[in-house]
């Protein structure tokens, strides 16, 4: 195994410093715990937490700024951080209208930040959560609980940080956090697995000529195993599934996000993007936003995912209000 590390046992923990580090007029790191939350932020607006296992990078702790995330949590490499870390988060950005959680449907994840804010309400702090599952590889299978949530997530943190950002109440908030995970379809498919640090190898093995579909982004089985085909069948048979589970039709409006999952290069991301951006327009389609790079990884993962947000109105105004983050600004 090569990694650019020093010890194993810390690589989150200086990551995180290596985070702060490059904004530290914007971001500070929560005493004791991996937690980093917006200087910036004002507390008379909601506050929005998300995070979970690192290696996902820049997800969490890039959305965090004004127009997206107030804080983001760090546990440790492919694992949920303790509902203890949460509660940190939710302390260091205290705010007078309350905070929304937004967790990804992993089991750890939700039980672990569900714990969270029971702790913080019985505080007395107004605390709300909702949960993205918009992995739709998985819309029909029996081996998980839900929809697993992956890139789309970033989506979410988009309208969600912007209705925020305009002094919205916490029920108004977390409205359009729901209705923008209802709107929302993620596939991904991997050509090789990740190595996580700690253990030194690849997670699982794909032959030469295999490709993995519907996979997670911690290396979970996909739904099913096939011949390496070009990257315009991919899209194809991707986008198939997506636009069926969003029943979308002509004249909708839609935001794409082409997500690189941390070893595919940025040229190939372009080259799927392509095949997305003309299969929309041939449907008459009309694309408002379109994100392409690398928005929530699987540490050294070579592979992509396509998610796409179905925008009525008010989702189409939200996505095109200014961010201002390490990782996206608008």
């Amino acid at each position: 195994m090569k990694k650019l590390i020093n010890q194993v046992d810390n690589i989150v923990d200086e990551m995180v410093e290596g985070i702060v580090a490059a904004c530290p007029t914007k971001l500070a790191k929560a005493d004791g715990c991996n937690v980093i939350y917006s200087k910036t932020f004002n507390k008379n607006n909601v506050a929005l937490i998300s995070g979970g296992g690192s290696g996902h990078e820049p997800a969490h702790a890039g959305y965090v700024g004004n127009g997206m995330l107030t804080a983001a949590v760090a546990g440790p490499i492919f694992t949920s951080p303790t509902p203890d870390m949460i509660q940190a988060a939710i302390n260091a950005c205290d705010s007078q209208k309350g905070t929304l959680l937004i967790i990804k449907n992993y089991t750890g994840d939700v039980m672990n930040f569900q714990m969270a804010a029971e702790m913080a309400q019985a505080e007395g702090k107004q605390i709300d959560y909702v949960i993205v599952g918009d992995d739709v590889a998985l819309l029909n299978s029996t081996n998980t609980t839900g929809m697993r949530g992956i890139a789309g997530t970033v989506l979410v943190h988009k309208v969600t940080g912007a209705k925020a950002q305009q002094g919205a109440t916490l029920p108004e908030v977390k409205a359009v956090a729901e209705k923008a995970i209802k709107s929302l379809a993620t596939y991904g498919l991997a050509l090789d697995a990740c190595t996580v640090p700690a253990i030194g190898h690849k997670g699982f093995a794909l032959n030469d000529n295999e490709v993995e579909m519907g996979l997670g982004i911690h290396g979970e089985p996909g739904v099913k195993r096939v011949a390496m085909k070009s990257v315009d069948e991919f899209v194809n048979e991707m986008l198939d599934v997506i636009m069926q589970s969003l029943h979308l039709q002509a004249n909708d409006h839609v935001s794409v996000l082409i997500n690189g999952l941390g070893a595919t290069p940025i040229m190939e991301l372009y080259i799927a993007n392509r095949q997305v951006q003309k299969i929309l327009h041939d449907k008459n389609i009309h694309v408002v936003t379109t994100y392409v790079g690398n928005y929530m990884t699987a540490i050294d993962m070579p592979g992509f995912s396509i998610s796409l947000l179905k925008l009525d109105s008010e989702l189409e105004t939200l996505i095109k209000e200014p961010s201002d983050t390490l990782a996206f600004r608008v």
